[in-house]
């Protein structure tokens, strides 16, 4: 087994490509935001299940030294020394990125944007309600309780933001995620209406590179994430982008969702 005391001891670039990289109990906004750093992100079990899934899974590999262990097990969750199977962090290789510019909204959604839909967008204006409209009725609930009141802790402190989608005055849309130097690690979103959370994806992406972010992380690959736009990139890259300069938040007031259908659409999805 291999124990580090912190992220900043431990190097991602060669941990495995498809298994998680690290096991990690501290969810508070500090250590939310060295996981994060790092290059990694967090996937809570929701039960005690959950976690023996996970440890049947994964012990051999922490014993064997293939997966770290983080922290020293201080009493933050009360398990002292123990492995903490109960938050596993990921780091894939390849990495799915979205660059800002490349999303992909849709000229159906695009031109229903021009000519019918009058929605509009903000940011960091109803974060928890995002996180929580992101984890209602889904199944397994990877977005805990602990997790919520670290990502809102890092909101707090300036470093997780949220895009909202709305139609006359109804929340119908929206996406999160924490932001570290030029890069903006989206963890989840949602819609009510059918392309809404796209919308919040071109909106983010549009407001995160006026504030000189590079670049979108959309942690898991799937045929949404390419629907989307998204590419892969090696995690070398990645982890070498991470820390490569300093992108500040994504601003501005509540805006006219229809300007987003002015950019170009890349593809008929949507």
């Amino acid at each position: 087994m291999k124990r580090y005391p912190s992220w900043s001891a431990l190097d991602l670039r060669a941990a495995p490509a498809d298994a998680p990289v690290a096991f990690c109990a501290d969810l508070r906004p500090a250590g939310l935001l060295a996981g994060y750093r790092a290059g990694a992100y967090p996937m809570p079990a929701e039960d005690e299940y959950a976690r023996y899934l996970s440890e049947a899974r994964f012990e051999d590999g922490v014993e064997a030294g293939d997966i770290a262990v983080v922290g020293g097990g201080d009493g933050d969750d009360g398990r002292a020394g123990e492995v903490p199977y109960d938050v596993a962090w990921w780091s894939p290789d390849p990495r799915p990125v979205i660059v800002p510019g490349e999303e992909r909204l849709g000229r159906r959604l695009a031109r229903a944007l021009r000519n019918r839909l009058a929605w509009s967008t903000s940011v960091d204006a109803e974060f928890a309600r995002v996180v929580e409209e992101c984890r209602a009725g889904r199944s397994p609930r990877w977005l805990t309780d602990p997790l919520k009141q670290g990502l809102c802790g890092l909101h707090r402190e300036g470093r997780a933001h949220s895009v909202e989608v709305w139609e006359d005055g109804e929340l119908i849309g929206g996406a999160f995620g924490v932001r570290v130097g030029p890069v903006l690690s989206l963890d989840s979103m949602f819609h009510r209406r059918p392309g809404a959370a796209r919308v919040a994806i071109a909106d983010l992406a549009a407001r995160f590179a006026a504030a000189g972010g590079l670049l979108l992380d959309a942690q898991w690959d799937s045929p949404a994430v390419r629907d989307l736009g998204g590419t892969l990139m090696p995690r070398a890259g990645y982890l070498q982008l991470l820390g490569s300069g300093r992108g500040s938040a994504p601003r501005g007031g509540l805006r006219p969702a229809a300007r987003l259908g002015d950019r170009p659409p890349g593809g008929e999805a949507g």
